[in-house]
C-alpha cells in the first residue's frame, strides 16, 4: 500500500444534499430534511448527556438554509432554542444558500434567498459568512456578488460532472472569485459531494461513484476497512503528485449513500478508530462549514483571483419543462411589475409577496423531477412529482395574477357589469420613458357595437389616436401606439364611427382582380401605405424582411442605415433545427443518453433542418403587418413563423409556433437567432443572466462552459453605432457553441464560443438520463421581440429595452371617464 509523504488532515463537512423532489415527494423531501435536524439534535443532547460519549465531535452543517427555515417553522420554542445553542457552540453549522438553484432566478429573487439566512442569523446573534452549494454544476457572477452584498464571505462548491465539469481545470482548488462590483469571494471549488461515502466514511453507506477501482460497487461490505485505508492514501498520494499545495483537504459526506439523507453519527467513532490506528498520517477531523474556511483563511493569501461568469452546466433543464418555464418566466415578470406598481405594500402586504417568491424559488430549484422520470415515464409516483414541479409555476402564476388584480383594482379597474363604458388606463410603471405598443380588449358581444368602425381617443387632449384592431379569442384587440414618461399615466376611450372600407381601383393598381400582389411597384402611387406585404418580403419605413422558398429569409435590411442585421450563418434566421439519437430499445433509454456527456447528443445524431414550404399572409393596418412562414422539418407536424413588423418604431415581434411530436429518444430543438447589430468588428454580444450582465467568452471563469447560457429577459449586440436588443421573453436557454458532436472547448482553450452565426435559441431537450421529461411532444408558442437603433449603443440600454419589450405596457378597463 502506498502511504502518503506528507502528515494530512481531511476535514469532513457531514451534510445532506438538498434535492428537492428527485428521491422522493417534494413534501416527503421537506418532513425529510426537518426530520435531519431533529436527529442531528438528538445526537447532540445524547453526547451531552454522556449517553454516547463515543460520539464526541459530530457536527452537522446545513447544506441549504430551506431546511432550517422549514425546521423552524413547525419546531416547539424549547427545540428552536436548542437549535440556537448547537448553532453558536459550532455543532450545527449554516449556509447562505437558501437552495441549490438553476439560473432561472434574477438578481431580486437571489438577493431575498441570501437575506434569509442572514436574518435568521442576525436576529439569534449569528454570524453566517459561508455559502455551500453540491450538485450544480456552476452559479451566475450575480451569485457571487449577491452574496458579498449580503456580507458573506467564502462559498464551497461541490460539483457534480456529470454531464458538466468543473472550473479551473481541477477540483480541490481555492481561489479568489472578483465579483462585477470588485468585491472578493473565498471559493473552495471543491470535489463531489458524495466523495466521502466513495472513502468509506460513513458505515454500511459507502459507494463507487467518483473513485472507481477494483473494489465493487457495495453499501454493506465485510471488506470495509481495506476499501477505506486502499483510497485515502492513494487519493493523498494523488494530491502530493499533482503539486497540492496544501496538507488538508476537505471531503464532503452523508449518512446514507442516497441524495437527501440523514445525519449519521456512526461517522464519528469510525473517524476515532482511524485516528487511532492511522492519525500520525492522516488526521480525520469532522468541521462544519464556516470552521473550515477560518483553518483555511490564513492560507489564502497567495492563491489566484477570477472574475468573471461561471455558467451552470445544468441549466439546459430549463427546455426539458419549457410550457411551465415559460409559465414561471411571465409569473416572475408580473411580480416585478406588482412591485412596480405597489412599492410599499399598500395593496399586497409582504406576506402574500413572500408567498409568491417561494413558489418561483421552488420551480427554479435544480431538480426536474424523479430520478427514474425517464426510465419509468408513466410511473404515477414518477408523474405525480412531475405534476407538483410544473404547480410552483403555476402557484407563482396564479398569486401574481390575483396580486396584480388587487392594484389595477384599487387604481380604477371597472367590474364586469352591463354596458361598461369603453374606457382606459394606459400606465408605465418603469422609471424609464417608454414608447411601445398597447393592446385595449374589448369581449365579443360587445364588438356589434363597433360593426360600422371605431376611432381611439385620448381623453386629456380629445385627439383621435391611430389603431388597429386584431380579432382574438372571445373579443378583439384595439393596438394602439403610446409614449408615456417614467410613471405616467394616460386614458382614452373607444367610441363607434363610422369608417368606410371600401376599395376603390386605381389605374395603376398591381393587385389583380386574383388578390395577389406580387409585382414590383414602380410608381409612389403604388404602395401608399407604411407596410407592405408580399410573398416574398414585408417592409415597413424602418425594416426590409424578405425570404426565399427552401431557404427561409435570407435578408433583414435595416433601412435607416442599409445594413443587413443578419450575420453569415448556416441556418437562416428562426429556422427550426432538430435533433434525434436514436435508441435501438427501451433497454438503452438510460444507457444511450449518459454517454452523452457535455455534447447532450450522440454521436450518431440524426439532424433535421427546416424547409420554408409555404407563405401566408396575415394581417396588414395602420399600426402593423403579419406575414406566416410555414416550414416542413422532422420531428415536428407544425412549425411556423409568424413575423409582426411594425409601421411606426424599428420593431419585429416574433411568434414561433410548433407542435412537437412525442418522442422517448434523446432530443434537441434548436431556433437559429443569427443577428447582428451593424458591421462592426468591435460589435459585442451581451447576455442578461441572473444578476448581472456578461459579455460570453469573456467575462467568465477558465474552464467553464463557453456552449450554452440560461439568460433571463434577452441578449443584446451592440457596437459604438447602434445596438440590436433581441428580447426572449418565453424560453431562456440560448446556445453558442457549434451544435455539431465535437469535442468541447471550455473557456480560454483554443474555441471561444463566438464563431459568427453560431447562436440559437434551444428550446427543447429530453437527453438527460434521469430527471428530465421522457418526451417533450405537445404545443408550444416562443416569442422574440427585437429592436434597433443607434439609441441601444450602450448594453444597459439595449437589455433595458429587452426588459420593457417583454413587460410591456399595463392597460386595464375603467369605469369612468
Amino acid at each position: 500500500m502506498k502511504y502518503p509523504e506528507r502528515k494530512w488532515t481531511i476535514y469532513v463537512i457531514h451534510h445532506s444534499h438538498t434535492d428537492i423532489g428527485y428521491t422522493e415527494r417534494q413534501e416527503k423531501i421537506e418532513q425529510f430534511h426537518i426530520d435531519f435536524i431533529h436527529q442531528a439534535l438528538s445526537i447532540l443532547a445524547s453526547i451531552e448527556s454522556g449517553e454516547r460519549k463515543d460520539w464526541a465531535g459530530f457536527k452537522w452543517t446545513c447544506e441549504t438554509f430551506w431546511a432550517v427555515e422549514r425546521f423552524w417553522e413547525q419546531a416547539s420554542e424549547e427545540t428552536r432554542e436548542q437549535f440556537v445553542r448547537a448553532v453558536q457552540s459550532g455543532a450545527i453549522g449554516l449556509s447562505a444558500n437558501y437552495l441549490n438553484m438553476t439560473e432561472l432566478i434574477d438578481g431580486s429573487l437571489l438577493r431575498n434567498m441570501i437575506a434569509k439566512s442572514i436574518r435568521f442569523a442576525e436576529s439569534h446573534d449569528i454570524k453566517v459568512d459561508s455559502a455551500m452549494t453540491a450538485d450544480i454544476n456552476g452559479y451566475s457572477w450575480g451569485f457571487a456578488q449577491e452574496l458579498a452584498d449580503a456580507g458573506v464571505e467564502h462559498l464551497l462548491s461541490c460539483v457534480h460532472p456529470h454531464h458538466g465539469m468543473f472550473p479551473l481545470w481541477k477540483k480541490q482548488t481555492p481561489f479568489w472569485w472578483e465579483t462585477p462590483k470588485g468585491n472578493r469571494l473565498l471559493v473552495w471549488n471543491g470535489d463531489h459531494y458524495n466523495l466521502g461515502n466513495d472513502f468509506g466514511f460513513a458505515p454500511k453507506a459507502t459507494h463507487s461513484y467518483v473513485i472507481l477501482d477494483e473494489f465493487p460497487n457495495e453499501t454493506n461490505r465485510e471488506n470495509h476497512w481495506e476499501v477505506l485505508e486502499k483510497r485515502v492514501f492513494r487519493y493523498l498520494s494523488q494530491l502530493e503528485a499533482e503539486k497540492f499545495p496544501y496538507s488538508f483537504v476537505p471531503v464532503a459526506v452523508s449518512g446514507l449513500m442516497t441524495d437527501n439523507a440523514p445525519p449519521n453519527a456512526g461517522i464519528i467513532p469510525l473517524l476515532q478508530e482511524w485516528n487511532e490506528k492511522h492519525g500520525d498520517l492522516v488526521e480525520l477531523k469532522m468541521v462544519t462549514l464556516s470552521e473550515f474556511f477560518t483553518i483555511f483563511k490564513p492560507h489564502a493569501d497567495s492563491i489566484p483571483v477570477y472574475k468573471g461568469d461561471w455558467p451552470d452546466w445544468w441549466s439546459d433543464g430549463v427546455a426539458s419543462t419549457a410550457i411551465s418555464t415559460q409559465v414561471f418566466r411571465q409569473a416572475k415578470r408580473t411580480l416585478r411589475l406588482v412591485k412596480q406598481l405597489d412599492p410599499e405594500h399598500q395593496v399586497n402586504s409582504p406576506d402574500k409577496i413572500e408567498e409568491i417568491e417561494y413558489q418561483l424559488i421552488q420551480y427554479a430549484e435544480h431538480t426536474w423531477g424523479h430520478s427514474h422520470s425517464v426510465s419509468e415515464p408513466w410511473n404515477p409516483h414518477v408523474q405525480s412529482l412531475r405534476v407538483r414541479k410544473d404547480a410552483y409555476a403555476a402557484n407563482a402564476s396564479r398569486l401574481t395574477s390575483v396580486a396584480l388584480d388587487r392594484i389595477l383594482r384599487h387604481r380604477g379597474e371597472a367590474e364586469l357589469y352591463p354596458d361598461r363604458p369603453f374606457t382606459y388606463k394606459v400606465i408605465n410603471p418603469t422609471a424609464e420613458p417608454v414608447e411601445d405598443v398597447a393592446f385595449l380588449h374589448i369581449d365579443y358581444w360587445e364588438c356589434p357595437v363597433f360593426k360600422h368602425g371605431m376611432e381611439v381617443v385620448e381623453i386629456e387632449t380629445g385627439s383621435v389616436v391611430p389603431h388597429q384592431i386584431k380579432a382574438i379569442s372571445r373579443g378583439w384587440q384595439i393596438i394602439i401606439q403610446v409614449k408615456l414618461n417614467a410613471g405616467e399615466e394616460q386614458s382614452y376611450m373607444l367610441r363607434p364611427a363610422v369608417i368606410e372600407s371600401h376599395i376603390t381601383t386605381i389605374n395603376a393598381d398591381l393587385i389583380g382582380s386574383d388578390g395577389v400582389r406580387d409585382v414590383v411597384p414602380f410608381h409612389p402611387i403604388d404602395n401608399p401605405e407604411k407596410i407592405r406585404i408580399s410573398e416574398h418580403k414585408i417592409s415597413t419605413p424602418y425594416v426590409h424582411i424578405s425570404w426565399k422558398a427552401g431557404e427561409g429569409i435570407t435578408s433583414w435590411i435595416d433601412l435607416t442605415t442599409g445594413i443587413d442585421l443578419l450575420q453569415e450563418s448556416e441556418h437562416a434566421p428562426f429556422t427550426p433545427v432538430y435533433e434525434v439519437t436514436p435508441v435501438q430499445n427501451e433497454a438503452e433509454i438510460m444507457s444511450v443518453r449518459r454517454g452523452m456527456g457535455r455534447n447532450r447528443k450522440g454521436f450518431n445524431v440524426q439532424r433535421s433542418v427546416g424547409r420554408l414550404v409555404r407563405i401566408k399572409t396575415g394581417e396588414q393596418g395602420e399600426m402593423y403587418g403579419t406575414i406566416e412562414l410555414q416550414y416542413e422539418v422532422a420531428g415536428m407536424s407544425y412549425y411556423s413563423v409568424f413575423v409582426t413588423a411594425y409601421a411606426n418604431m424599428p420593431r419585429v415581434d416574433v411568434a414561433v409556433r410548433l407542435h412537437k411530436d412525442s418522442v422517448w429518444s434523446p432530443e434537441n430543438v434548436y431556433v437559429s437567432l443569427p443577428f447582428r447589430a451593424s458591421e462592426d468588428e468591435d460589435e459585442q454580444l451581451w447576455l442578461e443572466k441572473a444578476g448581472c450582465m456578461i459579455r460570453p467568452g469573456e467575462d467568465q471563469l477558465p474552464g467553464t462552459c463557453i456552449d450554452f447560457y440560461c439568460i433571463q429577459e434577452g441578449l443584446a449586440f451592440v457596437s459604438p453605432q447602434a445596438g440590436l436588443a433581441l428580447a426572449t421573453p418565453d424560453a431562456p436557454l440560448i446556445q453558442l457553441g457549434s451544435i455539431e458532436h465535437q469535442a468541447r472547448h471550455l473557456h480560454q482553450q483554443s474555441a471561444k464560443g463566438k464563431e459568427p452565426g453560431h447562436l440559437y435559441a434551444w428550446v427543447l431537450n429530453n437527453f438527460w438520463e434521469t430527471n428530465f421529461q421522457a418526451t417533450v411532444g405537445g404545443f408550444y408558442e416562443f416569442r422574440y421581440l427585437l429592436q434597433w437603433g443607434n439609441d441601444l449603443a450602450d448594453a444597459n440600454a439595449a437589455i433595458g429595452r429587452c426588459h420593457q419589450m417583454n413587460n410591456g405596457i399595463v392597460a386595464f378597463r375603467t369605469s369612468s371617464k
